[in-house]
């Protein structure tokens, strides 16, 4: 197969951009990257050096597949036929696509992932497993994401309950760095197996190590020929290949992304085929966690319903696998109305491990352009600090910190600066008056599900037409290991809607796995979570309105988006 093919037709944006292929060739840009110069970014080479082990994993993984073969012949031979992927961000969005956009393989086992904390939600996820064919792999490079490590205590009673503990160890498996406290848990509980990454790769471009590779395994990928699909684009992208020149698709794209976030096109809208749907959410972590920093940052803008107008703070980015004449259709009406587009054409499946290189390119030669650490995630933690604060309060008084809402009505409770007599009208107050450029973010604390998905996007569709922003869509906790960077550490011209519900019936997390005491719940932990993220918001600057729904969530939503 050939090197990834990328046509560009960037209209308002091809002098720039030709301009800037021409100086990055001068300066030996590419060059550089694959140096592992750490002044392509920045003065100081902290969390840059040591994060560029991405470069060349791909050929780095090559000696390991055939242990992952038989890691994955191992399962099958003892008669599992599931495998639950618990992680977050990084070590779940490159599983998830695989596993959706491959499907079942002859051979292969069934993979699903479990990224949230919403306690109906790991309930959907887990009831159904026959226990006893299935295995669970417990996915984190840090090894102690609070999300992971509470499903993980879960899901471990749940098996030791029903299998006993001396067998439980066995239905579980390990994907962590070298010395994390997964790997000490992965020791302690006895699991079947611990697979060690590399420290030098972050999370978000991890996704050609083992956090990507070995679940590809279990499912019945073919891993040399995501591997070799994966060397094609990095040889095409080489050191000595100009930019001027065609075929180095992924340097080239993150030109046009750098170049057009300053020029004011920093919503990178993304048109996936219907086969690639999910990769979009790959690249919203990858590009948003990744550049939103400094002040600075582009905005991925995935799955949003299409439009007859679009304002200029939009570059379009579409991916194509074969005939795919619905998205090629799509690409010539978008730059025949003057908007700068992009085109990815895929030739089949296997082009996804080329994506993700290409991608991750892109996302650094863009962060160099930018003048942002594209390594690091520096806002991050505040979330986090918030959630550990709420949960203290929630340990220490039995309950989280509650404040009387703004305004009642419909079933629902309003919280933060309302301008109306009802949601809608409040709602719509606050969407209108967001300024030209910003963009409005829809956090949803739900349990994931068909119904809320369909009530979310007739939500989005009504926010957009009103306003003509950019709008997007994230399912909390997940979110927040995605784009939960970019919302605190970019220009600060998001608006943020956070949707939140309780959950019942709840589910304990277990103190110590395989003890059945439980001081905090996973509903408690959601709830405290998006308390947490909201004061973090609000500290940032950013506006935040909080929409508290009672009954049907989906329901609400709909005759929400209905009243708008």
């Amino acid at each position: 197969m050939s090197a990834p093919r990328l046509e560009l037709r960037l209209g308002p944006l091809q002098a720039a951009v030709q301009q800037a292929f021409a100086r990055a060739d001068e300066e030996g840009l590419l060059r550089r990257v694959w140096a592992r110069d750490h002044r392509v970014w920045k003065p100081d080479p902290t969390e840059i050096s040591d994060r560029l082990g991405w470069l060349d994993i791909a050929a780095r993984m090559e000696p390991q597949v055939a242990a992952l073969e038989r890691f994955a012949a191992a399962v099958r031979g003892a008669g599992y036929t599931d495998v639950l992927l618990l992680g977050m961000g990084g070590s779940s969005l490159a599983p998830e696509v695989l596993a959706r956009t491959f499907g079942p393989q002859p051979g292969g086992l069934r993979l699903t992932v479990l990224d949230s904390t919403d306690p109906r939600a790991v309930a959907a996820r887990t009831a159904p497993l026959d226990l006893r064919t299935t295995l669970f792999l417990v996915s984190t490079k840090s090894g102690g994401t609070v999300e992971t490590v509470s499903l993980f205590k879960y899901c471990y009673n749940l098996v030791a309950a029903e299998l006993g503990r001396a067998a439980a160890g066995e239905h579980f498996a390990a994907i962590t760095d070298p010395g994390s406290g997964l790997a000490d848990l992965a020791a302690q509980y006895r699991f079947r197996h611990t697979f060690l990454g590399d420290p030098a790769i972050g999370g978000r471009y991890s996704a050609l190590s083992v956090f990507g590779m070995v679940p590809a395994a279990l499912l019945g990928l073919d891993l040399r020929a995501l591997l070799r699909r994966a060397q094609q684009a990095a040889a095409a992208a080489g050191p000595d290949r100009s930019l001027r020149a065609g075929g180095n698709a992924a340097a080239q794209l993150g030109i046009v992304l750098g170049t057009a976030a300053a020029a004011g096109r920093d919503k990178l809208t993304l048109l996936c085929g219907p086969e690639l749907v999910s990769f979009g959410d790959w690249v919203e972590q990858l590009i948003a966690e990744s550049t939103g920093k400094e002040g600075r940052g582009i905005l991925p803008v995935v799955g949003e319903p299409p439009a007859n107008e679009y304002g200029a703070d939009r570059l379009f980015v579409c991916l194509r696998r074969g005939a795919d004449q619905a998205t090629a259709a799509a690409a010539e009406r978008l730059q025949a109305a003057g908007n700068p587009v992009a085109t990815l054409q895929l030739d089949d499946h296997y082009d996804l491990a080329a994506q993700f290189f290409l991608w991750e390119l892109a996302t650094a030669v863009a962060g160099a352009l930018l003048d942002v650490n594209p390594f690091d995630q520096p806002d991050v933690e505040a979330a986090k600090v918030r959630t550990r604060e709420m949960v203290a309060a929630y340990h220490a008084a039995g309950s989280l910190p509650v404040t009387e809402p703004a305004l009642r009505g419909a079933g629902m409770a309003l919280y933060g600066e309302v301008d109306g007599d009802t949601p809608a009208q409040a709602l719509a107050g606050f969407a209108v008056g967001a300024p030209p450029g910003a963009y409005l973010a829809i956090h949803a604390y739900l349990p994931p599900a068909a119904a809320t998905d369909a009530a979310l996007l007739a939500l989005r569709r009504e926010l957009r037409s009103g306003t003509g922003l950019a709008t997007t869509i994230g399912y909390g906790p997940r979110f927040l290991h995605s784009t939960g960077q970019l919302h605190k550490g970019d220009a600060g011209r998001g608006r943020f809607l956070q949707i939140v519900a309780a959950s019942a019936p709840d589910l304990p997390i277990p103190d110590r796995a395989g003890e059945p005491d439980s001081a905090l719940s996973f509903d408690v932990l959601k709830q405290a979570q998006a308390l947490g993220d909201r004061q973090a918001l609000t500290e940032a600057g950013r506006a935040v309105l909080t929409v508290e729904v009672t009954g049907d969530a989906a329901a609400a939503l709909r005759s929400l988006a209905d009243a708008l």
